[in-house]
C-alpha cells in the first residue's frame, strides 16, 4: 500500500506567547508604572535565590547538551544559583541527592523525576521543610501534585494526541493495521504520550487498529529489537504502520522493518521528538511526522516557572506552562523555526 502525504502549513515559532499557561500571569505582564522608581523595585531585582536542580540527565545525553545550557544562562539572568545533579535515571541516587538537598534548606527544588513513582518522599521531605519544589520535563503522578508549585515541560498527553492526528490524516479512510512502541513502563511521558495516542486513534480514525503495544527503555537498539519480534508475532504482510513514543524508537522501528526487505516509506509511521536522529527520517520520507519537542525551552523554562514562585509572581494554584506541540512533517521538516535541538 503506497501512502499518501499530509500537507501542513510551516509550523509556529516555539514563543513565550505560545505558552499554555494556568494559574498565574505570564512572564511580559509588568505592574503599572507608579510614575517613579521604588527601592522595593531596585531590591528585588537585585535579589538572588539559592535552588537545587535534581535532574536524571546531564550533558551525557543529548537532551541535556542543549537543556542545561538554556537552564544556565536564565538562571543567571534572573538571579538564581543553581546546584545541578544528575542521577542518571537511578531512583535510589535521586533519592539521596534530594535529602542532601533538603537538608542544604535552598530557597527552591527543581525536581526532573528519574522515576515517577519514587518521587514522593522527596516532595514530602521538602514539604516538611517548607522548600517549595517545581518540576520539569517530565510531570508527577496525580497523587504527588500537590505537593509541588507547578510543572514545566511538555504537553505528553497532547504529544500523543498530535502524533495520532498526524497518523489519522496521512491514513484517511484505510483501514489500516498498526504497532505501538511505547517508553519505559512506568515513567509518566511514556504513559501520557501512550494514551493521547490511543484516546485519539479510538475518537478521531477507528478505522486505524492498533494490533499491539510494547513497552521499549527509549534506546534505538532496544526499539529495533522490540519492533522485529512485533514484526514476527503479527506478520509484515498485516502491518501497515507504527507508531513510536520517540524518535529514537521510531528509526529502531524503521531499521527493523527494512531489515526485512521492505521501505519504510511504504508505511505510516509517526513519532515524537523532531530529533536530529528523525527530523532527516521525516524529510526523506521514511517518517511520516514527528511532534517538535524544545530542549532549549525545556530548560529556560524550568528556571522562569521557579523564579514566578520564588518572587511571588505564581498565585496560590499548582502553576502550568506547558510547551506547544508542534507538528513537524516532510513539508515543514527544514523550517528554521521546528530545527532539530538534541
Amino acid at each position: 500500500m503506497r501512502k499518501s502525504r499530509l500537507v501542513l502549513a510551516p509550523a509556529a515559532l516555539l514563543s513565550a506567547a505560545a505558552l499554555v499557561l494556568t494559574g498565574c500571569a505570564t512572564e511580559a505582564e509588568e505592574p503599572a508604572s507608579t510614575g517613579s522608581t521604588t527601592e522595593a523595585a531596585t531590591e528585588a531585582e537585585a535579589e538572588t535565590f539559592n535552588v537545587y536542580a535534581l535532574l536524571p540527565q546531564g550533558s551525557d545525553q543529548a537532551y541535556g547538551t542543549t537543556y542545561l545550557p538554556q537552564m544556565e544562562a536564565v538562571a543567571a539572568e534572573l538571579g538564581i544559583n543553581l546546584t545541578i545533579t544528575n542521577s542518571q535515571y537511578d531512583a535510589d541516587k535521586q533519592a539521596s541527592e534530594c535529602e542532601i538537598a533538603v537538608a542544604a534548606r535552598p530557597d527552591g527544588i527543581i525536581l526532573w523525576p528519574a522515576v515517577g513513582d519514587a518521587v514522593r518522599p522527596c516532595l514530602e521531605a521538602a514539604a516538611a521543610a517548607g522548600i517549595p519544589v517545581t518540576v520539569t520535563n517530565s510531570d508527577l503522578f496525580d497523587a504527588d501534585k500537590d505537593l509541588s508549585r507547578g510543572f514545566s515541560g511538555p504537553d505528553t498527553y497532547g504529544q500523543g494526541v498530535a502524533s495520532a492526528e498526524i497518523m489519522c490524516d496521512i491514513v484517511g479512510d484505510a483501514s489500516v493495521n498498526i504497532i505501538q512502541l511505547n517508553g519505559s513502563i512506568g515513567n509518566s511521558t511514556a504513559i501520557d504520550r501512550d494514551n493521547g495516542f490511543t484516546d485519539t486513534i479510538a475518537a478521531n480514525c477507528p478505522n486505524v487498529t492498533i494490533l499491539d503495544e510494547q513497552n521499549t527503555d527509549w534506546t534505538k537498539a532496544t526499539a529495533q529489537q522490540v519492533a522485529s519480534e512485533m514484526i514476527t508475532a503479527q506478520g509484515l504482510e498485516n502491518i501497515q504502520g507504527i507508531y513510536a513514543a520517540d524518535d529514537s524508537i521510531a528509526a529502531g522501528a524503521i531499521d527493523a522493518l527494512e531489515a526485512r526487505g521492505v521501505d519504510a516509506a511504504d508505511y505510516f509511521i509517526t513519532g515524537i521528538g523532531n530529533t536530529f536522529m528523525g527530523n532527516p527520517l521525516v524529510a526523506e520520507g521514511k517518517l511520516d511526522g514527528t511532534v517538535f519537542q524544545s530542549s532549549s525551552w525545556d530548560g529556560g523554562n524550568a528556571v522562569r516557572l521557579m523564579h514566578s514562585v520564588l518572587t511571588g509572581a505564581a498565585g496560590a494554584e499548582r502553576q502550568l506552562l506547558l510547551m506547544p506541540s508542534v507538528k513537524v512533517t516532510m513539508d515543514n521538516a527544514t523550517d528554521p523555526s521546528v530545527a532539530p535541538e538534541w
